[in-house]
């Protein structure tokens, strides 16, 4: 059996999603049961030390032969499952596969419970991300650290960090993070510094910034963004 076949859609589909290994399936209290239309309220287990949000995991691939629009987005993209507390974040990330050993046009989320990551959701509409262009072999790394930064509360903006992503692409992989006031430039600029910090970035590293009202109008996540230096 392949190690990704408990994550199909159903018993006879035939598309695979590298999300996580065979062995690390995860217990109903991190994964949301899709089978029968019901999702199980998450919290912090006995003794545990609770995140001050609940987080959710999803995963999409797209195939680069179809064409990428917001149906075939929302309707691809899997939810993984939902942690409340450190404990649970680590067993369940511990299971899925690093993002440098994704292969084809992969993408990782993790955002607050509640927050669909498109654009159009509630919480992101009046958003934006920045976007951080890695070369290949440090988006493991870097994810990692990104997502400690958010669960840990370390970019002190209050609700405004809605979720973190990585994208893997052929020739780069992108880390990006969304935020849910784009005209906020106090705020949009704590968000790039502690980037800075968590990430350990060199001082000429390039930053970019998109709305996401820009990427619904050109329909792109990482053209056309503003640059920062």
């Amino acid at each position: 059996m392949n190690q990704f076949d408990h994550l199909k859609d159903d018993d006879t589909g035939d598309n695979e999603d590298p999300a996580a290994s065979q062995e690390g399936k995860s217990d109903n209290s991190t994964v949301n049961n899709h089978s029968n239309g019901r999702r199980k309220a998450i919290s912090p287990g006995a003794g545990e030390h609770p995140l001050q949000y609940n987080y959710t995991f999803w995963y999409f691939r797209r195939t680069p032969s179809r064409p990428a629009n917001t149906q075939s987005y929302e309707q691809n993209i899997r939810q993984i499952g939902t942690v409340a507390s450190v404990e649970q974040f680590w067993k369940l990330y511990s299971h899925l596969v690093r993002p440098g050993d994704l292969i084809g046009h992969s993408d990782f989320h993790i955002f607050k419970e509640g927050i669909k990551p498109m654009w159009e959701d509630e919480a992101n509409k009046n958003g934006g991300k920045w976007i951080i262009r890695l070369r290949k072999g440090l988006a493991s790394r870097f994810w990692e650290n990104i997502i400690l930064a958010m669960l840990g509360e370390q970019f002190m903006v209050g609700e405004e960090i809605c979720g973190v992503v990585v994208s893997i692409r052929f020739q780069e992989d992108i880390l990006s993070i969304w935020n849910k006031t784009a005209n906020d430039q106090v705020t949009t600029s704590r968000i790039r510094d502690t980037l800075r910090r968590v990430l350990n970035l060199p001082p000429n590293t390039i930053m970019e910034y998109k709305t996401h009202n820009d990427s619904l109008k050109d329909n792109s996540s990482f053209r056309n963004t503003k640059i920062t230096l």
